[in-house]
């Protein structure tokens, strides 16, 4: 990993946009500071697509994709996005919101219809509810009523579930045919293929019209912890916040460059890395 010194404004000038995980990356556990909310618009001014990529809930997403200075949003790990559809002619945009806020509906895109959706989801409680019972340092997360994709467990937010009792969970919900994912706080129990990278490469395609293999070189991720291993592997540009170095053992490929402050502070030094080498860079 290289500091954010060595970053280039070549480096910098090339995106077409910012992919940002939220937990322990934007917000200091579970907060949004002043100045990582701040650093959403110093990275928007200078012409930047971003798309918030999290493992939290769709109804967290979907209060996100309403209020932040952002393009997109996608949940669960990839499952889903939502995006906001265009304004009905002559309905611009409330005086005083943050960009894009207050224009147009907000939709939710996931390729499987509701009642599969409501089926499949029941199965996890299940499997979920007996991890709980015979895992009892674990719980479920208090996010679940928003989630639409999968079930998650709290290991880190509110508990403290030893790495043993971990690993063991995800062994017995591997040979029932449930992936898992875990972030710094939860653990994650899908039947979807979807992670980070793939969720964001599909929206790309399919909503900013990007080619699949120029999107990875367009757009930067930064991130924090295990579930976006994917994504420091996937993206060219990637970015860490500085506590992604106590998750470095999960990663198979760690992010490019690392920034010197933690959770929101780094990702604002990130963010003013960023746009002071777009806006100071000569013109071509």
């Amino acid at each position: 990993m290289q500091p954010l010194s060595l970053l280039t404004p070549d480096a910098a000038r090339s995106l077409a946009g910012v992919i940002f995980d939220l937990d322990d990356t934007v917000l200091d556990h579970g907060a949004l500071t002043e100045v990582a909310y701040g650093a959403l618009f110093r990275l928007r001014e200078t012409g930047l697509a971003l798309i918030a990529c999290t493992g939290r809930p769709a109804g967290w997403g979907e209060v996100i994709q309403r209020q932040w200075p952002i393009d997109a949003t996608i949940a669960e790990n990839g499952a889903v996005a939502l995006v906001r559809e265009p304004a009905a002619p002559g309905a611009g945009p409330q005086r005083g919101l943050a960009p894009g806020a207050g224009s147009g509906r907000v939709v939710l895109l996931d390729g499987l219809d509701r009642e599969a959706r409501r089926t499949r989801r029941a199965e996890l409680v299940a499997l979920a509810d007996d991890m709980v019972r015979r895992f009892p340092a674990a719980t479920l997360a208090d996010d679940n009523d928003q989630r639409v994709t999968d079930v998650t467990l709290d290991i880190g937010e509110h508990r403290r579930v030893p790495q043993e009792d971990i690993q063991k969970m995800r062994a017995e919900l591997r040979e029932r045919g449930v992936r898992t994912l875990v972030s710094s706080v939860h653990l994650h129990l899908t039947r979807d293929p979807s992670d980070k990278a793939t969720g964001a490469v599909r929206l790309l395609a399919s909503r900013f019209g990007e080619d699949p293999t120029r999107a990875r070189l367009r757009y930067a991720f930064v991130g924090d912890s295990g579930n976006d291993g994917v994504a420091f592997a996937a993206f060219l540009l990637t970015f860490g916040v500085a506590n992604v170095r106590a998750h470095l053992g999960k990663l198979s490929v760690p992010p490019r460059f690392v920034a010197s402050l933690p959770m929101g502070r780094g990702f604002a030094e990130i963010a003013h890395r960023i746009a002071e080498l777009r806006k100071n860079a000569p013109a071509p």
